[in-house]
């Protein structure tokens, strides 16, 4: 099982850089050959940058996060640290500059649960841009914001577009799938009906497993980390009727194909 991959992980959050060499080990141990760890403003990409620098197996993506809700949603979790404003163009100059650090434009997107906001829509579009101007994949946030998200993107010419977590209609689903993106698996997908429907209804060349560690775990007494990212990958297989080696060798040409 030394393909795994979890595409979508935040291992600069408190909960998980405490202990991040022993939950590195952990997923080597559990076959993972490569965690995307993603930013979502300037001193989380930075982190994601330093975390790929010292492990072989982390890669790190950079983006700013919608910035109304990131604030909204770390003034009720566990970071120590408050958001700070940051000038959007001069973190762009630095994503631009890491270029060939970065594998991808993440944790980007909407996110519409306290409402529209002007300046999230013109934070999207820059980075819808920017990763068009890269020439890098894009993964997408999108919570109550499915529909503005897929029309954004596709007005746009990138064609390597995964949707993280994706939770809309289903003929939103289908929207994407005919478009030809993919979609990424989180390992809640155990417990989550509407995730197993996603998986069952999508071709197994346009999915990714993720676990969004620390958050959205298969286990419910536990912190999610990247070592567990193998359940989504299990649920797969057992929901399409295939090998588990199987799924694993079919999400590993994806990954070669959209990062590689």
């Amino acid at each position: 099982m030394s393909l795994l991959v979890d595409v979508h992980s935040h291992l600069d959050h408190p909960l998980l850089i405490s202990k991040i060499d022993e939950i590195v080990q952990r997923a080597k141990n559990a076959g993972l050959r490569r965690i995307i760890t993603n930013g979502i403003n300037p001193e989380t990409n930075r982190i994601c940058l330093e975390l790929s620098e010292k492990y072989d197996i982390v890669e790190c993506a950079m983006g700013l996060y919608p910035r109304d809700a990131l604030k909204k949603d770390m003034e009720s979790s566990d970071y120590p640290s408050k958001i700070s404003d940051f000038d959007a163009d001069e973190e762009i100059d630095f994503i631009r500059k890491n270029k060939s650090n970065i594998v991808a434009i993440s944790e980007v997107g909407l996110d519409f649960v306290n409402g529209e906001s002007k300046e999230q829509i013109e934070d999207f579009d820059r980075m819808i841009k920017l990763a068009e101007e890269l020439k890098k994949p894009i993964v997408v946030h999108s919570r109550k914001s499915e529909q503005k998200c897929i029309e954004m993107l596709e007005s746009s010419k990138n064609k390597k577009i995964i949707m993280h977590c994706f939770s809309g209609k289903k003929s939103l689903v289908k929207r994407i799938s005919d478009n030809g993106w993919f979609l990424s698996i989180p390992t809640i997908v155990v417990r989550s009906q509407q995730f197993q429907e996603i998986a069952g209804n999508i071709p197994i060349t346009q999915l990714f497993c993720e676990t969004d560690s620390p958050y959205l775990s298969p286990y419910k007494e536990k912190t999610n980390e990247p070592a567990f990212v193998i359940e989504s990958y299990k649920k797969i297989a057992e929901i399409k009727n295939m090998d588990v080696i199987e799924v694993i060798n079919s999400i590993y040409m994806n990954w070669q194909k959209i990062f590689e």
